[in-house]
């Protein structure tokens, strides 16, 4: 299966709800990164780590598909 494919394929429910966490963690980290004020740089590492995290979460979980009939395709 070519990830042209695979990407067009339904996504199984657990793995809907872990990309929709990892888009909000990816926001997050995103959203403190790019605050105009100055902030601390421990809080800067945490939320390049938590774009980092956030951004593979969401690419790995949406790569998944539902090889049986079971999931309901939406």
């Amino acid at each position: 299966m070519k990830i042209i494919d695979r990407l067009k394929q339904p996504t199984p429910t657990f793995f809907r709800k872990l990309r929709n966490i990892g888009i909000a963690l990816a926001a997050t980290g995103g959203a403190i990164i790019a605050a105009p004020i100055s902030l601390p740089s421990i809080l800067v590492t945490i939320a390049t780590y938590l774009t980092v995290a956030g951004t593979v979460a969401t690419a790995v979980s949406q790569a998944v598909v539902a090889d049986n009939e079971k999931e309901p395709k939406k």
